[in-house]
Formats: structure tokens, sequence, C-alpha cells
């Protein structure tokens, strides 16, 4: 349903509003939701595709425009565009019963399919499908965080159901090879090895390889590592990652 502004005469449709409390008065500006999360993320730049009129309201919906007095007691300026990115900044978006119960289901569907996608079932070594993630996350009586992104709450997730034993659960690991200059190995070895869950092999001649297993959130360190500190040829490369540890135990 259209908003209509009667002091400008604006209309404001498919209009998302974003509050800021501040200086004891409500601040509100209108957007496009969609273009919200694209501007705080910084994929989008452009002001004028994020805000539907650059104007500060007290409502909305009522088009009561906020007066400077009113700016200057809250933000300490007079000047709209600079109180309008603060409240964009700050601000929380304001969404409908409706969309909200939306976007927490698809949330909870992406939380479930992150910790599917981590994790396996460690007698079997095989994963868990997302329908069966979900059921656990029930039995645990999880609740969904709009204000936390999906692969936080699928870390807090996997450490509820491994506390509460909902079912066996343990993280999926990614068998790696690591090569790099014996000098460089000698080096940086003491950063390295404590990367990794369980080693295969570990041969020393002109290069240093160590071939084995890593929790998947290592390989950014690993990397990290070879970006800043590892000088010659080398690199990681990735060998498996599935839920089995090693083909010949089949």
């Amino acid at each position: 349903m259209p908003i209509n502004l009667p002091s400008n005469n604006f209309k404001l449709t498919n209009v998302s509003i974003i509050r800021l409390k501040k200086g004891g008065k409500r601040f509100e500006i209108a957007c496009y939701k969609n273009k919200v999360k694209e501007w705080r993320s910084g994929v989008e730049k452009d002001l004028d595709e994020v805000v539907q009129i650059e104007s500060v309201f007290l409502n909305v919906s009522k088009g009561q425009v906020a007066s400077n007095e009113d700016l200057k007691k809250a933000f300490g300026t007079t000047d709209a565009k600079e109180a309008l990115l603060e409240i964009l900044k700050k601000g929380e978006l304001q969404v409908g019963e409706k969309e909200r119960s939306h976007e927490l289901s698809n949330l909870w569907v992406e939380i479930a399919t992150i910790v599917a996608q981590k994790c396996i079932e460690p007698s079997s070594q095989k994963p868990y499908t997302v329908g069966m993630i979900e059921k656990a996350m029930k039995d645990a009586h999880y609740s969904v965080k709009p204000s936390k992104s999906a692969k936080i709450q699928a870390l807090e997730v996997i450490k509820l159901l491994q506390s509460k034993e909902i079912i066996p659960l343990e993280r999926a690991q990614m068998r790696v090879s690591v090569t790099m200059a014996a000098r460089e190995g000698k080096r940086l070895k003491d950063k390295i090895l404590p990367l990794f869950s369980h080693i295969e092999e570990e041969e020393w001649d002109d290069s240093w390889e160590i071939v084995g297993t890593i929790d998947p959130g290592s390989l950014r360190q690993i990397n990290t590592l070879f970006e800043t500190e590892v000088k010659g040829e080398g690199g990681v490369e990735t060998l498996t990652f599935s839920t089995v540890n090693n083909d010949d135990d089949e």
C-alpha cells in the first residue's frame, strides 16, 4: 500500500523503514530494503539507489519530517544527509511479521545446510542430510537469531549439538599437501604442524612436504602463512574434501 507524504505530496511505494532512537526521539528514513543490505555490505555505493527520499522523518507513514531543531539536538547537526547516513548505518530495519517469519525460515535452512557441509557422523564418516540437522536443531530447541550471520550460528549449533549429545557429530576434515623449500619449512614448521589434526607423511629433502588432514577452517591460516611469510616455490594442494578419511579404508 502506498505511503502518502502530504507535506510534499510524495508517494513512497515498496518502502522499508529504518528506525533509530536518539536524543529522546525516534527518527526514520525510507529505503529500498534489498539495497539497504547491499549498502551495508559495501556492494552498493550510490545513496540514491538506497534511499527513497533524502529526508529524515519522525514518522514516515505520516510524512512527519524531523525539524532542524530535532536534528541538531539528536545528531549535533542540521545536515539532514549526515543524520540520514547515521540512521542508515546504525538504525534497525523494520520488517513485517510475515516477512520476518520468511527470513527466519530461510536463515534456519541456511544454518542447517552449513552444519551438514561441515560435519559428519563419526562412526560411519558419512555426512548428515540437511533434514537430519534441522531435526537435531529442533530437538536442541535452537532459536535463530536474525542479527547474526548463518556462518556464526552454524558454529553455535555444532557446539550445542555436541554438548547436548543430540546426535553424534564431528567436524569433517580436509586432506591436504603442503610443500615449501626446506629452509622455509624449518623456519615455519612450528606454526604449520599445530594446524594439522593428523599427519600421514612428512618428507625432508630440498623441500619440505607434509600430507595430512586439517579442519577446513585451518586452510585459511595456512594460505595466509604462504602469502605473508613463505618465500620461493611451494603451495597448498587440496587432495580430498569429503567426509571419508581415506579411500583405502573403505
